[in-house]
């Protein structure tokens, strides 16, 4: 079991609406909307994506690296470094 399991729904429910964001802002382009509108909706996009991003940051955290922790061991250092690997990715991107 992951550690979104428990809120699974609510994570594929967002991604749906970002995919819709998403389609809308191809068709943007295709209708050759103007520029600084079509960079406000990919932000807008971006900081979806992000939000699903540190939901499912905090689900791994409060799920799989506490249950690491209490195991300890190779485990425990293993889902720290992951964790750690993870926020990294995020605050570069």
């Amino acid at each position: 079991m992951h550690g979104y399991s428990e809120r699974k729904g609510e994570h594929l429910k967002r991604l749906r609406r970002i995919e819709g964001q998403v389609r809308g802002v191809s068709r943007m382009v295709e209708e050759d909307q103007y520029c600084i509108d079509v960079l406000t909706q990919l932000s807008a996009v971006t900081r979806a994506l992000q939000s699903v991003a540190l939901g499912l940051l905090d689900d791994h955290m409060a799920h799989c690296v506490v249950a690491a922790a209490r195991e300890g061991g190779a485990e425990q250092e293993t889902k720290l470094r992951e964790a750690s690997a993870a926020i990294a990715r995020l605050v570069r991107s």
